[in-house]
């Protein structure tokens, strides 16, 4: 009697996808360039419409699918080109869209140091929320835990290289803002091992 193998959790077809939350299918996601390495973690925020949580809209958009006119907001954002990794709602609930090992469009135009179009090096982390109400414990938690599991994949990423959507383009964006707690967050990192590198 033979007995087949099971798949190794970190093979190519599953280092990109991460188990214990919801995967979600979406067309926005490209490849990475050839010689890319994923180095960098950027978190964001983002409420639909803004200051209102709990709602389908984000998942909608993050699949292509918002309705432009289920809200004025919603009329000049619709049509366009949205996704992100992974999404943390209010309640810690995580939602992937995109495989890690692929291009999300999730932070435009931007720079890290020396390197341009930061979407063909990172990952990026939406936080459902605004830059000046408190994220939950919940999502914190859970930010934690993906965050750790993500450095343990992806190695180039060190505390140094988790950064806000500002850090990477300052001239458009203020997310996560205020309200992000970074010390908490390296505290959280800290307490598991992972050390503050630059």
């Amino acid at each position: 009697m033979t007995h087949s193998k099971p798949t190794p959790r970190n093979t190519p077809q599953r280092i990109g996808w991460l188990d214990g939350l919801r995967h979600v299918a979406t067309p926005n996601f490209g490849e990475r360039p050839a010689d890319a390495v994923i180095d960098l973690l950027v978190i964001h925020n983002i409420s639909l419409p803004p200051g209102e949580f709990g709602g389908p809209w984000v998942e909608q958009l993050f699949c292509g699918r918002l309705d432009a006119d289920a809200h004025p907001y919603f009329a000049d954002i619709a049509n366009g080109d949205f996704s992100t990794h992974l999404f943390i709602r209010r309640d810690g609930e995580a939602i992937q869209f995109v495989d890690l090992t692929k291009r999300a469009w999730h932070a435009g135009r931007s720079r890290w140091l020396d390197k341009v179009e930061c979407n063909d090096y990172s990952i990026g982390i939406e936080l459902e929320g605004t830059d000046h109400i408190a994220f939950t414990e919940a999502q914190y938690r859970r930010l934690a835990d993906l965050t750790r599991e993500i450095m343990r994949r992806f190695p180039r990423i060190t505390t140094g290289r988790i950064v806000g959507h500002s850090d990477v383009a300052p001239e458009r964006k203020t997310d996560p803002g205020p309200a992000f707690d970074w010390a908490r967050l390296r505290e959280m990192l800290a307490a598991s091992g992972f050390e503050q590198e630059s």
